[in-house]
């Protein structure tokens, strides 16, 4: 079996790491925003190039903190508008909605799957205060563009970053495009943690401390609370483990490209097309994602091979029942995006010969 992502073999090569982080924090005594959270945080805001890392409990929670410190900071109120592309995973949507605000959902480009300038600019209104461009599968969104065209309209800029880790544009990573961006380390991506994690990188001073105050239900001195805040904080053994595993991101990045790299030359099926990629020296391939009008078949050609391949998303968002205020949207992008994309197994342990199986079995796939 080539498995879509095997977590239990990228582990495997730190384990004696990783367990000596964990012993070090049960020895300590220590579990919550201790040491280990701050040595973190300082090597992640290093590594992206921010003056600040703030840890808390998730991806999602890495968003809607954000929002709801702007609205601490009068920044944003109820009502709200930010733009976010149709096709991002239902957290960036989530995240918006749960503070009270507005999403506005827009079409991707064609191309990349991210956001684009032009479908921003078509969709502002007065009430638009946020962009939010989610740098799907690992390749960043224009943001030279959105953040110029974003200063120059007095708007805010959040960068979910949940899939994104490590990947640039003009030598400036995700996560410090933006006044803020927020990671998820979900254990399956870039950089995954052991369980749920996430963090938020910003350079702007105030934020960070209004960040640090909400994640730890608003109470910056204990029993005294500030704001009307929650309990998400990346606890010390979860950041313990992000430490170790920092520390060889680049270099599983690097695999992730020549995986990448081996798809795009060996892939030349006739009923695939290949993701469209910018720069292969900037996208880190969270995911790599082909399109076929022939998914289910496709799918059931390599599932056969026992090749395991994943669908990211099915179901777009103006389609789930959550969102059913939603459905009255047309959008034809997001809707054949749902309908044709496969992600092909995209692992840092892959082996070379996992690696030509799948080329193989694409290529032999004969509709």
């Amino acid at each position: 079996m080539v498995d879509f992502l095997n977590l239990k073999d990228i582990n495997a090569q730190y384990e004696f790491e990783l367990k000596q982080a964990c012993a070090e924090v049960i020895d300590s005594g220590w579990y919550i925003q201790g040491k280990r959270l701050e040595l973190f945080e300082q090597e992640f805001a290093h590594w992206c190039g921010t003056t600040h890392c703030i840890g808390v409990g998730n991806g999602l929670d890495a968003l809607r903190l954000t929002l709801r410190a702007w609205m601490e900071l009068g920044k944003l109120k109820l009502g709200d508008e930010v733009i976010v592309q149709g096709n991002t995973y239902i957290a960036s949507v989530l995240a918006i909605s749960d503070c009270g605000l507005s999403p506005v959902l827009i079409e991707p480009s064609n191309k990349s799957f991210n956001i684009c300038l032009e479908q921003i600019q078509l969709a502002l209104t007065e009430k638009t205060r946020v962009i939010m461009p989610v740098h799907l599968y690992g390749q960043l969104s224009p943001m030279r563009q959105i953040c110029d065209w974003a200063k120059a309209n007095n708007l805010l800029v959040l960068e979910d970053c949940a899939q994104a880790h490590g990947a640039s544009l003009e030598n400036i990573k995700a996560g410090t495009w933006g006044d803020a961006g927020a990671f998820s380390f979900y254990p399956g991506k870039v950089l995954g943690a052991l369980g749920d994690a996430g963090a938020i990188t910003t350079n702007n001073d105030e934020l960070a401390s209004i960040l640090k105050i909400l994640r730890n239900y608003g109470s910056q001195e204990r029993y005294l609370h500030k704001l009307q805040g929650v309990n998400s904080r990346l606890d010390e053994i979860q950041a313990a483990m992000l430490s170790v595993k920092l520390k060889y991101l680049d270099r599983e990045i690097k695999q992730r490209r020549l995986i990448a790299n081996k798809y795009l030359a060996g892939i030349t099926s006739k009923f695939v097309k290949l993701p469209d990629c910018r720069d292969k020296n900037t996208h880190v391939w969270h995911l790599f994602v082909i399109r076929t009008d022939l998914r289910e078949a496709l799918q059931k050609h390599l599932s056969a091979n026992n090749i395991q391949t994943l669908v990211h998303y099915p179901t777009p968002i103006h389609k789930q029942e959550a969102y059913s205020t939603f459905s009255h949207l047309s959008l034809p992008i997001t809707e054949q995006l749902s309908e044709t994309v496969l992600s092909l197994p995209m692992s840092p342990t892959m082996s070379d010969s996992d690696i030509h199986a799948v080329i193989d079995c694409v290529n032999n796939f004969s509709g």
